[in-house]
């Protein structure tokens, strides 16, 4: 059972980990975009290109979150024999 313990405390810790970076992220392009936003074409660059990116990220960080996901829930099945 300690080893289940060990996984779900892993997985947490790093979809923690994932979603923090992603909204430092989010942060870091909010930062960017609105010192640029009085520079005309640099403005329209960098909202494409961060909402591209943006978009991006987010589906990076759902896809990691559920491969955790599947990951914690084989540990699970193999502490209770669910197989």
């Amino acid at each position: 059972m300690s080893a289940y313990r060990d996984v779900q405390t892993a997985v947490r810790v790093e979809k923690f980990r994932i979603w923090f970076a992603w909204a430092c992220g989010g942060f870091i392009m909010l930062a960017i975009a609105l010192a640029t936003q009085d520079i005309r074409i640099i403005s329209v660059i960098t909202q494409v290109l961060f909402l591209a990116g943006g978009i991006a990220f987010t589906i990076t960080a759902v896809r990691m979150t559920n491969a955790l996901n599947r990951k914690a829930e084989a540990a699970r099945r193999e502490v209770l024999g669910d197989m």
